[in-house]
């Protein structure tokens, strides 16, 4: 990890415009959590709902899509990414710096919110905030992967991105059982369903296909992100 890169990205993501959806969107799970917490609304099916329906379902992967995207997108289409390129670091360095930046600001506004919502409401005790916090970091892992790699691949990363997580995962996903093997918040769901015991959380992929699928996206995301910079430098250079 270069330290110089994470700190030119990380003030470059809290700097712009978007980072203020990085603290609006857990702001909002935190909120209802108390609203539910104060109402009596707090049960554990309740808990479990809101945790999964917002939190696992909305709040990763838009968090996710504007961390992924947001590390290294901005500079691809300025520009500024060519300076960094022209320095002797490795492009494998380059990338796995800004996935690591997504990785801690997923960490810090996804899942750190999500176990503090489910603390609110059901206690700090419980399995549940616990669970989902898990299922949130590996999650988390595979989706800033992905969005990475769409952020070097094409400068429509965004509507990509949207188009996966909003349609494939949480229009397809929900009528078309097929779709849900290739589904990061399936898997990521299998990890909390077995950390957890309760019965609101009903995983459809096995915990081994879902551990591994986690690692091999995981994986060739950087694999992608990576050859696409290095192409993206000889283009620059033609």
């Amino acid at each position: 990890m270069n330290t110089t890169i994470a700190y030119i990205t990380f003030r470059g993501m809290l700097g712009r415009r978007r980072a203020l959806l990085l603290f609006f969107l857990p702001a909002i799970l935190i909120l209802l959590a108390l609203a539910l917490r104060l109402t009596g609304n707090d049960t554990q099916d309740d808990g479990a709902a809101i945790l999964w329906t917002f939190g696992l379902a909305v709040l990763l992967p838009l968090l996710s899509l504007i961390a992924g995207t947001g590390v290294i997108g901005p500079e691809i289409d300025d520009g500024q990414i060519m300076y960094v390129l022209t320095k002797p670091i490795s492009r494998t360095s380059v990338i796995v710096t800004k996935y690591l930046c997504a990785v801690v600001l997923i960490v810090a506004f996804a899942v750190l919110p999500l176990w503090l919502a489910g603390a609110i409401m059901l206690g700090p005790d419980s399995d549940l905030p616990w669970a989902f916090a898990v299922g949130a970091f590996l999650g988390g892992l595979a989706y800033c992967s992905i969005f990475t790699a769409l952020a070097v691949a094409t400068r429509q990363a965004v509507t990509v991105g949207l188009i996966y997580a909003l349609v494939w995962e949480s229009l397809l996903g929900n009528f078309a059982p097929g779709t849900q093997t290739l589904s990061v918040q399936q898997w990521a769901l299998t990890v909390v369903d077995r950390l957890t015991s309760s019965s609101t959380i009903t995983a459809s992929v096995g915990l081994p296909l879902s551990a591994v699928l986690l690692v091999l996206v995981t994986a060739a995301g950087l694999a992608l992100a990576t050859a696409r910079l290095r192409t993206l430098t000889l283009a620059s250079a033609d």
